[in-house]
């Protein structure tokens, strides 16, 4: 009798030991799921930026933003809200820049809520010659919209193109 009821608590443990690594185990794999989301959100994203100013486009740029976001440039000072983002935007535009590439070197995080993107950029003028390159770290927030950009910091590795 007591071999029987060690045997039904051993084999009771052993399924709920079973069921909670079972539980476990997604949570984990969502995580992985979630970062490798926000990095294909984080991809599509950049590949279509710099398209805003091939076509002088300020809404595909400002797309790529919360509403809340700020931009920290170097030797800038900071940039928050839509306007000055459009206005930084113009100003760009203005400035001959037509073209440009990032490299995702790195995403941190989890991919829950918040992520940073590590990487470098180039952008060009019209006639396709460098205009600057440098680095960037970007906070980028998941919104009801998708993953935006929340803070962009970046900088120029070379003073920029005259």
């Amino acid at each position: 009798m007591k071999l029987k009821f060690n045997l039904k608590i051993s084999t009771a443990l052993m399924f709920l030991m079973a069921f909670y690594m079972g539980c476990a185990k997604p949570k984990i794999n969502g995580m992985k799921s979630s970062l490798e989301d926000a990095k294909a959100s984080i991809a599509a994203s950049n590949a279509i930026y710099f398209s805003s100013f091939e076509k002088n486009d300020s809404v595909i740029f400002l797309d790529r933003y919360t509403d809340d976001a700020c931009l920290m440039g170097g030797n800038t000072p900071k940039m928050c809200g839509k306007e000055k983002i459009a206005a930084f935007f113009r100003s760009g535009y203005n400035n001959g820049l037509r073209s440009g590439d990032f490299i995702t070197l790195a995403v941190y995080g989890l991919g829950d809520e918040y992520v940073v993107e590590e990487g470098t950029g180039r952008t060009y003028f019209a006639d396709g010659k460098l205009k600057s390159e440098g680095k960037h770290l970007v906070l980028w927030k998941k919104t009801a919209k998708g993953w935006k950009m929340f803070r962009d910091s970046f900088s120029g590795d070379k003073p920029p193109a005259k």
